[in-house]
């Protein structure tokens, strides 16, 4: 099948790679000339495991091409697929504009019967004004599917090839068979193809992310009052996730989630309730209690060193908001720098992938902040190592080299995986979440 896939970032790339592997002619547009010449030369631009090998397999093969020309997109393929970004505007509210401006622009090259296919996680309602957009602008049939993406950054190739299911919203049953038919060889082993009506795919997609930043942030919740009736977060997931009506997936306290989908998606699910009437609480009481979380090390810090962490030098292992990327929106990491700066504590930082990130967004912006090549060159002359991203690197520690290297001994474990009497054994001071 001929597939175009407008825009480049995490979803549109992984899409059109995963697409073109699976034996089907894909163009991957966008409108940056630099990122495009980069991913004609098989660079992916952004770190997503497994993506470069298929990428550079899939252009020496000839299966996927890269162009700067929506015109070229549209006219030459039968279905097009919008993985376009949808920030939050400053009220929470979701930025359809790039969407509804590629919409009103790609009508005029349609020449034919044509799939075009929301993929970016948007508000309920936004394939009908797609479809509205579109219709007054072409005279050729066409139809608007809904087919929300459930990625994970870090296993995105994994999940695209390997799906738990596959969502789409049609309003007719051309539209839906033309998508079962493309995504038919993904479904080997079973079939995981669910049609449902456009504006209930929509919301599928902000009810499982919300449903998830939930599970982290009652996890989350449990830790802190761990900390106060002295119990054991650990224990306490092993115990509930035992449950086959839980289940263990999600059930890790830490400093709080980030990335480019949770947060945004539970102000977004919430800003839709509202425009339809409905005051969604629960769904405020999860944003704000990860906001708190992102302070919680910060807070056991000054409770260990004082408030004025002046002349104070910390290590922090993993800028990235989760291990297997390099994404640091809305990061943990970064409101923990900020909060130590603004302490007078210089920052002493590594991450196995995510520095580019972190320097080109916010170089000179965090004062007091210096990035290494090194884990364990991070730790010279450190006063505590901060973990914040769980990379499996930082999982086993040399006690003996970071006695050498820190000026004392304490470790702030972010994220719960290190064993606290090892940790004490070896002679370092153990915080964790909820331990």
């Amino acid at each position: 099948m001929k597939i175009g896939v407008i825009g480049t970032g995490y979803v549109g790339l992984v899409t059109g790679v995963c697409f073109a592997e699976n034996g089907n002619q894909v163009i991957c547009m966008d409108i940056d000339e630099k990122k495009i010449e980069k991913l004609k030369k098989g660079n992916p631009v952004i770190y997503e495991p497994g993506l470069e090998e298929l990428l550079q397999k899939n252009l020496e093969e000839g299966r996927i091409t890269f162009s700067i020309s929506l015109k070229e997109t549209v006219s030459q393929n039968d279905v097009i697929f919008l993985c376009l970004p949808t920030p939050p505007n400053e009220d929470g509210s979701v930025d359809l504009s790039r969407v509804m401006k590629v919409s009103n622009e790609l009508a005029k090259y349609i020449n034919g019967y044509k799939v075009i296919v929301s993929k970016s996680t948007v508000p309920v309602g936004t394939c009908d004004r797609i479809e509205k957009i579109i219709s007054k602008r072409t005279k050729h049939k066409f139809d608007v599917v809904s087919n929300p993406e459930f990625l994970k950054e870090g296993a995105a190739v994994q999940d695209f090839m390997s799906p738990d299911r596959i969502v789409v919203g049609a309003k007719n049953s051309k539209a839906s068979k033309l998508m079962h038919e493309l995504y038919r060889s993904f479904m080997r082993l079973s079939e995981r193809f669910i049609v449902m009506d456009r504006r209930s795919a929509e919301l599928a997609k902000y009810a499982a992310n919300a449903m998830l930043a939930l599970r982290i942030s009652y996890m989350n919740e449990l830790a802190n009052l761990c900390e106060k009736t002295k119990a054991d977060i650990n224990l306490v997931r092993a115990g509930i996730g035992s449950d086959p009506r839980i289940g263990s997936s999600f059930l890790f306290a830490g400093v709080g989630y980030g990335g480019s989908c949770f947060p945004k998606d539970v102000t977004g699910l919430r800003k839709t309730a509202e425009e339809h009437g409905y005051d969604f609480e629960l769904l405020k009481a999860i944003d704000l209690v990860n906001q708190k979380q992102k302070h919680l090390i910060v807070n056991k810090i000054k409770n260990h060193f004082g408030k004025n962490l002046t002349g104070k030098i910390f290590t922090m292992w993993g800028i990235s908001y989760k291990p297997r990327t390099d994404d640091i929106r809305e990061a943990p990491s970064i409101v923990i720098m900020k909060e130590l700066s603004k302490a007078g504590a210089k920052i002493q930082a590594f991450d196995p992938v995510a520095t580019e990130n972190f320097q080109k967004q916010f170089d000179n912006k965090i004062k007091n902040v210096k990035v290494y090549k090194n884990s364990y060159a991070a730790l010279k002359n450190s006063d505590a190592l901060i973990l914040v991203t769980e990379w499996n690197e930082f999982r086993r520690l040399e006690y003996s080299k970071m006695k050498n290297l820190m000026r004392t001994k304490v470790i702030f474990d972010g994220r719960n995986i290190y064993d606290p009497k090892e940790i004490k054994a070896n002679g370092f001071r153990y915080y964790g979440i909820g331990r």
